[in-house]
């Protein structure tokens, strides 16, 4: 137990994911569709290289939404599956892939398929940490479906950094109920919470710094990179991976 936060009961979490269910089904994101942009490929790469995997990987992308990292995901040559709450946004990224042959599952990351058990060799997630409501629950689920020697990746908000309250604050569409889980993104609480689902080794890091509309911008990335080697700034930096592995 993380010791400073209850789990939550089974009730309060089926009210969490049906709010969060809403919260996401309501409307269509724009920041949710699937995209080939240097920030995305940025954000997939960093991922990739903290998690050390290897082309071919097999890999479980939870909280997989519409799809916006999962085909990124699979251009960088890596074997994956999806699985999300939503049923509806499973359906948005079916017709997004259009094929059959990416394989995805509709269920809470708390309560993974037992078919999934045992079989990856990394459970990854972008941004999806910070929407589910019982947090040990869910990387225990995320443990269960590791193999020998797997490890679970998020890449997760900063709550440090102050941009994203102003973010939710004036962003239409998004809200304190649906994204305020971000201040609970400390190393202190994923720590605790890993451990106890039988996770190991917490490892974390922090990069980059400029929102999508300029990290985009051609030339940008140099300018990023020597930002983040600025050491004042190196606790604010907007993105974190969390990395543990299965004991």
């Amino acid at each position: 137990m993380s010791g400073d936060q209850p789990v939550p009961s089974e009730s309060e979490q089926e009210t969490h994911n049906r709010r969060q269910r809403a919260y996401f089904e309501n409307t269509v994101k724009k920041t949710m569709l699937p995209a080939d942009t240097p920030y995305v490929r940025r954000q997939v790469s960093e991922l990739m290289a903290f998690a050390e995997l290897a082309t071919g990987a097999r890999v479980l992308e939870v909280g997989c939404g519409m799809g916006r990292y999962t085909f990124a995901l699979r251009r960088a040559g890596l074997q994956v599956e999806g699985l999300d709450l939503s049923p509806v946004l499973i359906e948005r990224l079916r017709a997004f892939a259009g094929s059959p042959s990416l394989p995805l599952h509709c269920a809470d990351l708390a309560e993974p398929p037992t078919s999934l058990e045992g079989r990856f060799e990394a459970v990854v997630g972008f941004f999806v940490l910070h929407h589910v409501g019982a947090l040990e629950r869910c990387l225990a689920g995320a443990a269960r479906t590791l193999a020998p020697g797997g490890r679970v990746v998020f890449l997760e908000p900063n709550p440090l950094n102050p941009l994203y309250y102003i973010q939710i604050a004036l962003t239409p569409g998004m809200s304190w109920a649906g994204d305020g889980g971000i201040v609970r993104m400390t190393e202190r609480r994923v720590g605790a919470a890993a451990a106890a689902a039988g996770l190991s080794g917490l490892a974390v890091r922090r990069f980059g710094f400029f929102p999508p509309g300029l990290a985009n911008r051609s030339g940008v990335q140099g300018l990023e990179r020597r930002l983040e080697r600025v050491r004042l700034l190196q606790h604010v930096l907007p993105f974190q991976l969390f990395r543990a592995e299965r004991s």
